[in-house]
């Protein structure tokens, strides 16, 4: 059914928060009608987490507008392979790191689709990039911007006269500290690692300096520059890679290619903590992707993400994934489709879902395009999603209706919501939510968190859903 909503922005109304400046930006990219997007991707030395995802999803959710908006997106996630974090797992397991990768990365995949994050286009593994990586750091040390000493090789930060642009840190205020590597044979504490020598039983490739494997960083610039062309419109990860990571990254890309800057766009997403805490491992409070998988909430915590401005810190609770449960729960009430459908477009109790639908349109693109406003555009969805619900029993079925429907599915779409998984003519296509929902609410009480489960409760009865606690569980039913 052709959609009579009006007209989206103008793709040149689009703004970005670029950290690089640190102000929005009207965006344009560097080839017209194509965009190149490198997303810094995962060490793989253990199973992926909630903190993993939350990044995913938010750069899932650009990349699919920027498609929205008819540009031709080639992404690059790229897999870090070989670490020393790699390594030691993979002793403790009796395993080779590859192996260990191999295991990992398969996982990986499995899990972050289970989300409904779009594969890349490619997806490189620095392993597999030695070749251009060895390249790379023969030409910085051609140019003077590194030197070799016992085998390793060196960045010498003080030749790059912009070092510190991104984060905004001053070369001279900085110190050898808990993020700068110190060792007796460099010969500036800032100076960092682009390629080590390897130690006996470590994996190692031959190079100019001897065996040895790269640094962290040179490989992000080598996969970066070499699967982009050196088109690089928009560079993303966590804020925590600002510095030095991605510090490093625009120092060893820019002094060896001699051009700047190395990436247009500079996007983070803000933090994931648990309960207001840091998440962890030596705090035992990890929570991993798979541990949603089985509970089925993979779209609820997707929409918990998306509430949050990706630029902003996400505190995920159960309580906030119960309250994204329960909104998921009625977006899909609002998508299910009536079993019949009439011409009648007359006003809905004093209402025209066309104008609503149109209005929200509207409303969803201006939000995505200021910043990619996620939760602006959200919101704009469940107030259509409310008008639905509200005047299905006095729509008979209208084609207004249909077409409010449909704009509500194909928006909630664009930002990688799917309300059609679900669906069913039958009255129960929403019961397995109801159900998450108890068992969410269940774990909210063995928490002693009792004001949270009491919504998740009064939250079920809004939309008609009575629970009856009992010795051998909660029970529902219709009221």
């Amino acid at each position: 059914m052709q959609r009579q909503n009006s007209a989206p922005a103008k793709v040149s109304d689009l703004t970005i928060y670029n950290t690089l400046t640190r102000v929005k930006e009207p965006f344009t990219s560097i080839v017209p009608g194509k965009i190149g997007m490198y997303v810094c991707g995962v060490t793989v030395y253990d199973s992926a987490h909630i903190g993993h995802g939350m990044s995913s999803i938010v750069f899932d959710t650009i990349r699919r507008y920027l498609l929205h908006l008819g540009y031709n997106v080639r992404y690059a996630q790229n897999f870090t392979d070989v670490d020393d974090k790699i390594i030691n797992r993979a002793i403790a397991e009796g395993i080779t790191p590859n192996d260990l990768t191999n295991r990992l990365i398969t996982e990986w995949d499995e899990e972050i689709t289970a989300f409904n994050v779009l594969p890349a286009t490619v997806a490189p593994r620095a392993t597999n990039e030695i070749p251009e990586i060895i390249s790379m750091i023969e030409g910085l040390i051609a140019r003077e911007h590194a030197y070799e000493t016992h085998g390793d090789v060196y960045f010498m930060v003080r030749s790059f006269p912009h070092y510190g642009k991104l984060s905004g840190r001053d070369i001279d205020e900085l110190t050898s500290g808990a993020r700068i590597a110190v060792s007796d044979i460099k010969d500036d504490p800032l100076d960092f690692v682009l390629w080590k020598s390897s130690k006996p039983g470590e994996p190692s490739w031959p190079s100019p300096w001897g065996t040895g494997r790269p640094g962290w960083h040179i490989e992000c610039s080598a996969m970066c520059t070499h699967h982009l062309d050196g088109v690089v419109d928009i560079h993303g990860g966590g804020r925590d890679l600002i510095f030095p990571h991605h510090e490093n990254e625009v120092a060893q890309s820019e002094a060896f290619s001699g051009e700047a800057p190395f990436a247009r766009f500079w996007l983070h997403n803000g933090m994931l903590q648990l309960n207001g805490e840091k998440m962890s491992k030596s705090l035992g409070n990890v929570v991993w992707l798979k541990s949603l998988i089985e509970r089925g909430l993979e779209q609820a915590f997707r929409l918990q993400v998306l509430q949050t401005h990706y630029r902003s810190p996400l505190n995920y609770t159960e309580a906030g994934l119960a309250a994204s449960a329960s909104g998921l729960v009625r977006l899909i009430a609002a998508g299910r489709p009536e079993t019949t459908v009439t011409s009648n477009n007359q006003l809905v109790n004093g209402e025209n879902l066309i104008l609503l639908a149109e209005d929200t349109d509207r409303r969803f693109h201006e939000a995505m395009h200021d910043d990619f406003d996620t939760p602006s555009a959200i919101a704009a969805l469940f107030e259509l999603a409310r008008s639905i619900n509200r005047l299905r029993s006095q729509s008979g079925g209208t084609e207004q209706f249909r077409t409010a429907q449909h704009t509500l599915a194909e928006l909630s779409g664009l930002l990688g919501l799917d309300l059609t998984e679900q669906h069913s003519t039958e009255v129960g296509a929403a019961d397995p939510f109801i159900d998450l929902l108890i068992d969410i609410r269940a774990h909210l009480r063995q928490a002693k968190q009792w004001d949270a489960a009491d919504r998740v409760r009064l939250g079920l009865q809004e939309q008609g859903i009575a629970l009856e606690d009992n010795p051998s569980g909660t029970t529902w039913k219709k009221i």
